[in-house]
């Protein structure tokens, strides 16, 4: 690991004991990854405010005691709190008070209270080909696949010390040559109206992450069919069953204009076809029966343009079941000032800005199955929740919290 003068001199203390303790940590972390030496950073999103116990929340602490902040602009990953509607969420008090504290810190050291994940709804969207320091596997997805910034997955309290250097370890995805794919995705067994529905791309995702793991693919025959919105359901999907930061497709993502402008010297080729698409969608449910307690939508958080969709599949009807509506303050925000807010209350929808109701308890402690549309709820709702999912397209959820009961659309899967 080589420093430059620079960054020796922060190392040795020149810009404070915060920001030396930080430099420390990335260079540390860098020569234990392999990397000859540090790669400034433009920006960063901070997956370490959510409380997962004290440990986090002393941490953040003692860095604001030592006069850190951060040096780049950094947005805020998910806390532990509704901070706008605090009785949705059923931490108890010293919990709630640790969680209240985490959050805080990190607002103390710089960062922007954006509190989502998804911060390239919230404006922080950087160049494509800079350099950046993100947490949140979605957002690293997004970051990397759909902007063409560049980032590795950095966990909590590398993260935050990666803000306040203003570096990150130089390895990985900040290598162009890394970012290349070992894996072409061939999609043309399926059909268009296949790859045309909403519900396809969390499935796409979660496949993905079970087939590559950690290699990168380049997906062919989605360029007339990819959004914003999908690409961010497929990245989160292949983030969860595995561990990719980095997809690209053909014509469409920054860096693949074309599939062969993008593939490495030796790659894979690996068809794609109904049979897996259905075994895919099939794993991403774990309830039998017909019964469904809740519905969750918004993982990663809803945008504006997912919200308009709920609102019109709803058409003011009143949901028997509670919908959960994941989404960010900055969204919701717009809403509201349009006038549509109530709307949504008035036909069951129960908005959670600043969190989510996987990474802290807000739906009832008893249990039950949970509906959603999300490859990434349905992949940690067991395990976080205790509940059992049931895995539909967001039309599918709102007929099933109308009804009581799942009711699922099969026309197109068969």
């Amino acid at each position: 690991m080589i420093l430059t003068d620079d960054e020796t001199a922060i190392a040795a203390g020149g810009h404070g004991e915060g920001a030396a303790i930080a430099l420390r940590l990335v260079a540390e972390s860098g020569r234990l990854l392999g990397a000859d030496g540090l790669v400034p950073v433009a920006s960063a999103h901070i997956d370490g405010c959510l409380y997962h116990g004290d440990s986090g929340t002393e941490f953040a602490e003692f860095l604001v005691a030592k006069g850190a902040r951060v040096t780049v602009p950094a947005t805020l990953n998910v806390g532990a709190l509704d901070l706008l509607r605090p009785g949705n969420v059923r931490l108890a008090g010293g919990r709630r008070n640790m969680a209240l504290r985490l959050m805080r810190a990190y607002e103390a050291l710089g960062c922007r209270s954006t509190w989502t994940c998804a911060p390239y709804q919230a404006g922080h969207r950087p160049d494509a080909g800079s350099d950046v320091a993100w947490g949140e596997s979605n957002a690293v997805a997004f970051c990397n696949s759909v902007l063409g910034a560049r980032t590795n997955r950095y966990g909590d309290f590398l993260d935050i010390a990666c803000a306040i250097a203003g570096r990150a370890p130089r390895y990985g995805l900040h290598i162009a040559a890394n970012r290349r794919a070992t894996v072409r995705v061939d999609t043309s067994p399926l059909s268009d109206a296949l790859k045309a529905r909403e519900a396809f791309w969390p499935v796409l995702g979660a496949w993905l992450g079970r087939t590559v793991g950690e290699d990168i693919a380049v997906i062919d025959g989605l360029a007339a069919h990819a959004t914003e919105d999908r690409m961010k359901a497929l990245g989160a999907a292949a983030a969860s069953t595995g561990a990719v930061a980095l997809f690209h497709i053909s014509g469409v993502t920054p860096e693949a204009s074309t599939a062969e402008a993008i593939l490495a010297d030796q790659f894979a080729t690996v068809t794609l076809t109904p049979a897996d698409v259905r075994d895919s969608r099939a794993l991403l449910s774990t309830a039998s029966g017909d019964a469904v307690d809740a519905v969750a939508v918004g993982s990663p958080h809803f945008s504006l343009d997912e919200i308009i969709a709920l609102e019109i599949l709803l058409a003011g009807r009143r949901a028997r079941v509670p919908i959960y509506l994941n989404t960010s303050r900055h969204v919701l925000g717009k809403v509201e000032r349009e006038g549509r807010l109530a709307g949504l209350t008035g036909c069951g929808v129960v908005p959670i800005v600043d969190t989510c109701v996987v990474a802290t308890p807000i739906m009832p402690a008893a249990g039950g199955v949970l509906m959603t549309n999300s490859g990434k709820f349905a992949f940690y709702a067991p395990g976080n929740t205790g509940y059992a999912v049931q895995f539909g397209s967001l039309a599918d959820c709102v007929e099933s919290a109308i009804a009581g009961r799942l009711v699922r659309d099969e026309a197109g899967w068969q």
